[in-house]
C-alpha cells in the first residue's frame, strides 16, 4: 500500500512542477498533454518547454486508458540507407516530436503486402493514432492497398497513383526546373541519368525532364537508368563522355557524383566542357568538386505536412481519403553548370 501511495503522488507532483515553471495551472498542463484544442500556441509552447527542461515523462499507458489516445504516430519504412527515404523518416520523426507526438518505427526488409500489413498491425497493437508509410517503390505502394481502413494511413514518396492520401515533392516540376535551367544556359539538349523505373519518383523526374525538352522543341536523347548509387552513376557516366554531350541531369545526387568522376577520368571538365545537375541536395552536395547544382527537397516540410494530414484524417471521419499534397522543390545553383563551351 505504501508503494502504491508514493506512486500516485509522484506523477501529480511532476505535473505541478511543470505548471509552476510554465506559470500555468495544473489543468492547462493536462490539456497540453492531451492535445486539447483550446490552448493558445504560446501557452502550449511554454508548457512543452517546461517539460523538456524538467525532463518530464508523461505516463503514456495511463493517459491512453483515460483519453483513448496514445499521442503516438507510427512509421512503416523499408530497411534502406538511401538518402531520400532515410531523410523522409527523419523529417517526419522531427515534425511529429515538435508537434508533441511520440514516434514508433516498424521496419520491413521487403515491401510485400504481407510484410507491410504485418508492420501496420504491429503499430496498431501499440495504439498509434496514425501511420505514415515511406515505401518508395511500386511494390510498397501496392501493399498499402491491403491495409485495413480503420486507421489513418498516408504515404510519402509514392506518387499519386494509389488510393491513400499522399505527401510528396513535385518531382516532375523539379526535373523540369533543372532541365529548363540548362536549356536557358544555351545547351542544345540535356541527357538524363534516371532512377530505377519501379520507383514512382524516378518516373516522375523522367517525365518532367522529357516534357521540358519537348516543350522547348529540343531533342530528347535516350535516357539511361541507374540504381540511385554513385557506382551506377559512374558506370552510366562513362557512356556519356563523348563531346556531343554538354549537359546531364541526374535523378539524384549520388548518381551525379558518379557522373562527375566519369567525366573527370575522361578529361572532360565540369562545368567548362559539360554541365551536371542533380536532385535531392544531399549534405555533401556543396562540397563536391565542383559544388553540385541540384534540386532541393525540403524534407522538414514533407514531415510537417504529413503530420498535419494525419491529424486531419484522424479528427474527421469525413476527411477526403484521396488527398494529395505536393510541395514545390527549389533549384540550388552552385558551380557544376555553365554555358556550353565554344
Amino acid at each position: 500500500m505504501a508503494g502504491s501511495g508514493s506512486e500516485s503522488t509522484a506523477r501529480p507532483s511532476a505535473m505541478t512542477d511543470v505548471a509552476r515553471l510554465a506559470g500555468v495551472s495544473h489543468m492547462t498542463v493536462s490539456r497540453v498533454l492531451n492535445d486539447h484544442p483550446h490552448v493558445r500556441p504560446q501557452t502550449r509552447e511554454r508548457v512543452l518547454d517546461a517539460m523538456r527542461k524538467l525532463d518530464f515523462k508523461p505516463n503514456i499507458a495511463a493517459r491512453t486508458l483515460a483519453t483513448r489516445r496514445s499521442n503516438t504516430l507510427g512509421i512503416v519504412t523499408v530497411d534502406t540507407t538511401l538518402f531520400g527515404p532515410a531523410a523522409m523518416v527523419y523529417g517526419f520523426e522531427q515534425a511529429a516530436r515538435d508537434a508533441g507526438y511520440f514516434v514508433t518505427i516498424a521496419t520491413v526488409r521487403s515491401l510485400t503486402p504481407k510484410a507491410v500489413v504485418s508492420a501496420v498491425s504491429r503499430l496498431r497493437e501499440q495504439a498509434v493514432e496514425g501511420v505514415v508509410a515511406i515505401v518508395p517503390d511500386d511494390a510498397g505502394a501496392d501493399a498499402l492497398r491491403s491495409v485495413a481502413s480503420d486507421l489513418p494511413v498516408i504515404a510519402i514518396g509514392v506518387g499519386d497513383g494509389i488510393d491513400v492520401p499522399t505527401v510528396g515533392v513535385d518531382n516532375a516540376a523539379g526535373a523540369a526546373m533543372a532541365t529548363q535551367h540548362l536549356l536557358r544556359l544555351g545547351h542544345a539538349t540535356v541527357h538524363h541519368v534516371a532512377g530505377p523505373q519501379s520507383w514512382p519518383e524516378a518516373r516522375e523526374r523522367l517525365s518532367g525532364w522529357r516534357q521540358a525538352l519537348q516543350a522547348a522543341g529540343a531533342p530528347v536523347p535516350e535516357w539511361l537508368v541507374g540504381a540511385w548509387s554513385a557506382r551506377s552513376g559512374y558506370e552510366l557516366g562513362r557512356q556519356l563522355v563523348g563531346d556531343e554531350v554538354t549537359a546531364v541531369f541526374c535523378a539524384n545526387d549520388h548518381m551525379a557524383l558518379g557522373v562527375l568522376r566519369a567525366f573527370a577520368e575522361a578529361g572532360r571538365q565540369v562545368p567548362v566542357d559539360v554541365s551536371v545537375v542533380g536532385f535531392d541536395d544531399i549534405p555533401e552536395a556543396p562540397f563536391m568538386i565542383p559544388p553540385l547544382t541540384t534540386v532541393r527537397q525540403d524534407f522538414g516540410a514533407l514531415g510537417r505536412h504529413s503530420v498535419d494530414l494525419l491529424r486531419e484524417l484522424g479528427a474527421s471521419a469525413e476527411a477526403d481519403g484521396k488527398r494529395s499534397v505536393r510541395l514545390r522543390p527549389e533549384l540550388k545553383i552552385r558551380r557544376s553548370e555553365a554555358r556550353p563551351h565554344g
